[in-house]
């Protein structure tokens, strides 16, 4: 199939007309905003500013004028993931009575939360010597545009946008879609405002304001998304009373949600304030990117803005990433997959019995059936990674109920493995897109060009991936673990021949001999895909190699070529496809680098491990907030500078800040096994001395751990311990 027809035919590429050098983002639930450092939302911007509610954008539009001129931006930061603090002033210029405004003489804070919408409180003072009587204008719309045409999806038809509703201290933006479903935005102003007007599809609210020396003014916004069958628009004389109370209460109400996440987690502390900033930063966007569905319960979200949903794999690996952190994240994740696990045969969402779910969308084009996202199940490795992950938990937890509660699913999960995800019946996981409007790609890699050649063709399929096998086979080996609990002995010991099986077939299949490296995939004719990637690195951690082949893998992801100096490329250097800007041919992923991470540290590559870490690490400090995002460029590193920015990347993005917990768990050496925690050669880098962690979660107690790096050598000392949990020591 030509490029150009495969590209046209991959509908959900993330491919928007421009972007943007920074943008800040706050989510809470279903919820989430992206705005200019500034605090501005453009309705011309094509980067995906705005209001995003169930998918749906409500707001594109919010902008605040000092008489005609926009405030500067002094500072702008986001506050452990969900209190936005904005500072601006003015320009200099004169009032309309001809007095001079003096530069940077009014001083404007904007402090935001979500909280079933948006709450913003804007604090201003005068710091001249004499009282400026100004206007100040809001202005604000809203497009109802569905996620899938932000990412750049086109659309045939559209619902209607109704007329503004005027209020006398706001107004309400209103649409009615193709889902028979009304969508609106309330927008309320405390106090009233001096004018309320409406211009076409933009609503204007205008406060004329006599600010005297040094005292503090405070405007309130309030900005309530709804969906609902019908619609009204209501002036509500009584609306204004609690508006203060209202931010206030959800501001309070948020921290104390967060200081109640915190308290749930381990506490990790280093000598290390750089890691100490990257800890905190992600813990609390881990509390961000959790959404609650009273359905289904609670799921960590991909990554805002493009994946602010439930997905699959994302959130299985995440879960994975995280179990040093906080087990009950995967614990919910795997029972919200379980709820959606496939029942059917359904082409169109490519829904199969046993199949876990690839992504779920709840906006008018999914409730329209114009994408098949209600779920959609194109994913290839989210099933082996369901039971690779329940396997996990379960020797971290040791939670009896949870598994009994989820034995059912987990067959369901090995049956579509065997039956179903093995399309011709040669032992391999394969994918086929069925879905005319479905992924072309299913594994990891899922853009148009993921899966590529070493001359530049797209493979016909079906498609067995590398890493998919190797998961495969860690899937069967922690299922046989599971089903022997349950009493299953037989079926257990066959999937256990069976993983020894695939293990023989896979190294006959994938070892490419004269390049000491394993093969991309293997193609519908069988035909191995050559392609150096970083995709084999993911079969390290599952243990399917031998020892030596291993370390072989380990030490080509290692090569210049492969290795950017910040981290692993997704594709060498040296392959036609490459390109250190593309999506997954040449960038570099901070999850993709820590599963490859945690296989280092289990094939006994410390040294490799060690530098794998610090420059990952010597990366963050160049972006904002300490933080990873989804990806960067693959640019060899220079002695000057940092990583260059992805420009669409998703930031945060839940595997990316999953990947510190797994990279620290990889250098301590933590494993799990029964409930009880093995210390395997701890190591930690020479830039950091002392880890503590405190009340790690093991089994049914909970361990305190202290690590401190003194003479190259790396020790472990148990400070506290509760419950019948062991922890045995290896050096």
């Amino acid at each position: 199939m030509a490029l150009d027809r495969q590209l046209d035919e991959d509908r959900f590429r993330i491919a928007p007309k421009e972007f943007q050098p920074r943008v800040e983002v706050l989510k809470e639930g279903e919820m989430f905003l992206t705005a200019l450092p500034d605090g501005s939302i453009w309705e011309g911007d094509l980067s995906g500013l705005g209001l995003f509610y169930r998918d749906t954008r409500f707001l594109n539009r919010l902008l605040m004028y000092l008489e005609e001129f926009e405030p500067l931006l002094l500072s702008s930061l986001i506050r452990e993931s969900h209190f936005a603090q904005i500072e601006l002033t003015n320009r200099e210029f004169h009032l309309p009575d001809g007095v001079l405004l003096p530069l940077q003489s009014i001083h404007f804070r904007i402090t935001r939360v979500l909280k079933e919408g948006l709450y913003q409180r804007l604090r201003i003072i005068n710091f001249n010597s004499f009282p400026v009587t100004v206007n100040l204008t809001f202005s604000a719309g809203a497009d109802y545009v569905d996620i899938f045409e932000v990412r750049g999806t086109t659309r045939q038809n559209r619902g209607r946008l109704l007329p503004v509703c005027q209020k006398h201290n706001g107004f309400t933006f209103a649409y009615e879609g193709l889902d028979h479903y009304y969508r609106s935005t309330d927008l309320t102003f405390y106090p009233e405002p001096n004018r309320v007007w409406v211009d076409g599809d933009k609503g204007f609210a205008r406060f004329t304001l006599t600010l005297e020396p040094h005292k503090k003014y405070f405007l309130y916004l309030q900005i309530i998304p709804s969906i609902a069958r019908k619609i009204e628009c209501e002036d509500d004389p009584y609306v204004k009373k609690e508006m203060s109370i209202g931010f206030s209460k959800a501001a309070i109400n948020l921290n104390k949600d967060y200081l109640n996440w915190q308290r749930q987690c381990t506490k990790i502390e280093t000598n290390n304030e750089i890691i100490n900033q990257m800890i905190n930063q992600a813990v609390t966007d881990l509390r961000a990117l959790i959404s609650e569905y009273p359905e289904s319960g609670k799921i960590i979200e991909a990554g805002i803005p493009w994946f602010a949903a439930p997905f699959g794999r994302d959130s299985l690996i995440t879960s994975w990433q995280t179990l040093i952190l906080n087990p009950e994240i995967a614990k919910n994740t795997l029972r919200f997959l379980a709820h959606y696990q496939g029942k059917v045969h359904d082409p169109w969402r490519e829904e199969q019995p046993g199949k876990i779910l690839h992504e779920i969308r709840r906006g008018e084009m999914a409730l329209n059936h114009e994408v098949p996202h209600t779920p959609y199940y194109g994913t290839v490795d989210a099933t082996p990674w369901f039971i690779i992950l329940l396997g996990e938990v379960f020797r971290w937890t040791h939670d009896e109920k949870l598994l009994q509660d989820l034995a059912e699913p987990l067959k369901k999960a090995l049956y579509w493995c065997e039956n179903y995800g093995d399309m011709d019946g040669d032992g391999f996981i394969e994918y086929l897109r069925q879905s005319e409007s479905g992924l072309l790609n299913q594994g990891w890699k899922d853009s148009w060009d993921g899966v590529i050649d070493r001359d530049g063709s797209l493979p016909e399929g079906p498609i067995a991936l590398v890493e998919v096998q190797a998961y495969y086979y860690l899937a069967l080996l922690r299922g046989s673990e599971l089903l022997q609990f349950l009493g299953e002995i037989e079926e257990a010991l066959r999937l256990r021949r069976k993983a020894l099986k695939l293990q023989a077939k896979f190294i006959k299949a994938f070892w490419i001999e004269d390049e000491d490296f394993l093969g991309f995939a293997l193609d519908g004719k069988k035909r191995l895909i050559k392609t150096t990637v970083s995709n084999p690195g993911h079969a390290l951690f599952t243990g399917i190699l031998p020892i030596k082949l291993a370390h072989k893998v380990a030490e080509r992801l290692f090569r210049q070529d492969m290795y950017s100096g910040w981290g692993i490329r997704t594709m060498s250097a040296k392959e036609k496809p490459y390109n250190p800007m593309s999506y997954h041919n040449g960038s570099v992923w901070p999850h993709d680098n820590s599963i490859i991470a945690r296989g280092l540290k289990e094939i006994g590559q410390e040294f490799l491990l060690e530098k794998l870490v610090t420059d990952l690490v010597e990366a963050a400090r160049y972006f904002n907030y300490y933080r990873w995002p989804e990806l960067f460029c693959g640019f060899t590193r220079r002695a000057n500078g940092g990583p260059v920015r992805y420009p669409i990347a998703c930031d945060p993005q839940a595997w990316a800040v999953g990947s510190v917990f797994i990279l620290l768990q990889s250098i301590l050496g933590i494993f799990c096994d029964g409930g009880d925690i093995r210390i395997v050669r701890p190591n930690l880098p020479g830039w950091l001395s002392e880890v503590y962690l405190e009340n790690l979660r093991v089994g049914n107690g909970k361990v305190d751990l202290e690590f401190s790096r003194s003479r190259g050598k790396t020790y472990c000392n148990v400070v506290k311990r509760e419950g019948e949990v062991k922890v045995l020591i290896e050096p």
